[in-house]
């Protein structure tokens, strides 16, 4: 619609902002005229009209199989719509339109800003089913009457109220009617079973919605005034109301079609069964992370042990062993640390790495600089946790075969993400350092050493990637891991 606009119109930013607003809205006014509308809007020089947005019923057929937008009209072949431009009125005159065998009732209402008609909506009525309508039909089209004149007055929509249809209530959802002082007049079905849910025992029709809604929803002091004004459609609000082990979600529309309120329409929609699933999952996500944070604890609990008989050990290779079980136990805390924080089960393991990298820098016999650079991303907790310990081995061989003790060098790990996609994508990750290189005759695939047997394991078998290690230029190690950066199925 901007591009529209922009392109064919005079209308300036204000005006778009108004329009888009009415938008916003309008979904109200085709499923209460069981119709669709079609905004045109005058073109810059004023021989034609261009279609800059249209809405299809959820109440009854559509009048257009086509889409509309973008058409271009010349002023003249559709009368109705220069008559409400030009006389600022809602025009209904006209016989029937036929469409493909359909009669269509073509209606034309003025939407007005400020004082100045912006554009028109044609409402066109799909009259192939009509029949003698209902009730709550009645109502429906009485109150799509009120709104559109509330258009061409330039009081709806509302300013500053602009709503998020996917989340409000709809007119399926339960419709009430209420006079100027608030007492039911209407209500349909589906509105008349969310306030049993609430625990309502007789009709609506005739009582007073706002205390009837007050003396439903518990309260530990007096009446809810709010409350009761909200649910009396004195201004347009939403709220969602909880009593009786059941929730309705409210919206409140005051009607205003000739600028003095008659009475006001209210939305309402049982979301009981929505809002017991979304604590049901805050509930979940709270125990995971609790887990989390405790699988965290006892890890470093279990480290901490480890720890405590390597300081008891005579032998150096013994106190040694412990103290990689150490560094290995612990890359795999700081992983479900992570976790322990987040909403869901994925991390930000350019964060763990440096951790991790800290970490295992402690041991390092000469002065070495570890660093990385490139970005790993976010990372699903399957990849995350495996990945965490790969690189807690690679980097512990590093620091201590590459490097004897007291000498300089630097270790780098360098990561670089490719897709763009969350299942499509790749991790390529590479620790060079420029220490002693391999010695003649090393085969990574086939070498005994603990530590390199845990990588292979992890990064072929869990992993689902590749292993290699290979000689540096001039001088040093590079170990090159190439894995996918999602779950394998």
């Amino acid at each position: 619609m901007n591009d529209l606009v922009r392109q064919h119109t005079a209308l300036g930013e204000t005006d778009l902002e108004w329009l888009h607003l009415l938008v916003s809205e309008w979904q109200l006014l085709s499923d209460l005229s069981f119709a669709d509308l079609v905004l045109w809007v005058p073109t810059l020089d004023g021989t034609r009209y261009v279609s800059v947005a249209q809405m299809r019923p959820n109440t009854g057929p559509t009048s257009y199989q086509d889409d509309m937008v973008g058409h271009l009209v010349p002023r003249g072949r559709r009368p109705l719509l220069d008559a409400a431009l030009d006389e600022g009125r809602i025009v209904r005159e006209g016989d029937p339109e036929w469409r493909e065998e359909v009669p269509v009732r073509v209606e034309s209402i003025p939407v007005r800003r400020e004082g100045r008609v912006l554009g028109v909506i044609a409402r066109n009525t799909n009259l192939l089913t009509v029949r003698t309508p209902s009730r709550l039909e009645l109502t429906y089209l009485q109150s799509a009457s009120d709104l559109a004149q509330m258009i061409a007055a330039g009081s709806f929509p509302f300013p500053g109220q602009q709503v998020d249809m996917d989340a409000s209530p709809r007119v399926g959802d339960g419709l009430i009617r209420l006079d100027a002082d608030g007492v039911v007049t209407y209500a349909s079905p589906n509105a008349l079973s969310a306030y049993h849910r609430l625990g309502l025992a007789s009709d609506l029709v005739g009582q007073h919605l706002g205390k009837t809604t007050a003396e439903l929803a518990p309260s530990r002091g007096p009446v809810d005034e709010a409350l009761v004004k909200l649910a009396s459609g004195w201004a347009p609000r939403e709220t969602e109301v909880e009593g009786n082990s059941g929730v309705i979600q409210l919206r409140a529309i005051p009607l205003k079609p000739k600028g003095t309120r008659i009475g006001s329409l209210v939305l309402c929609r049982d979301v009981t069964e929505l809002r017991r699933r979304e604590r049901e999952l805050i509930t979940k996500d709270a125990t995971i992370r609790e887990i989390h944070h405790r699988v965290k604890n006892n890890l470093q609990t279990v480290a901490a042990l480890l720890r405590l008989q390597s300081r008891r050990m005579d032998s150096p290779q013994g106190r040694e062993a412990l103290n990689e079980a150490v560094r290995r136990v612990g890359s795999i805390a700081i992983v479900h640390e992570t976790l322990s924080q987040n909403l869901d089960e994925r991390v930000e393991f350019d964060e763990i790495a440096d951790r991790v990298i800290a970490m295992v820098s402690e041991i390092s016999p000469g002065k070495v600089d570890c660093r990385r650079t490139g970005r790993f991303g976010i990372l699903d907790a399957e990849i995350a946790t495996p990945l965490s310990m790969v690189l807690t081995e690679i980097l512990q061989n590093a620091l201590e075969h590459a490097f004897t003790q007291g000498e300089r060098g630097t270790v780098e790990v360098a990561a670089i993400r490719s897709g763009t996609g969350r299942t499509d994508g790749r991790l390529l990750i590479t620790v060079l350092d420029d220490g002693s290189g391999l010695p003649e005759g090393f085969d990574p695939q086939r070498a005994g050493n603990l530590g390199l047997q845990i990588v292979r394991t992890l990064v072929e078998g869990e992993l689902g990637g590749t292993f290699d290690m290979l000689r540096a230029e001039p001088r040093g190690t590079k170990v090159v891991l190439d894995i996918p950066s999602s779950p394998q199925k």
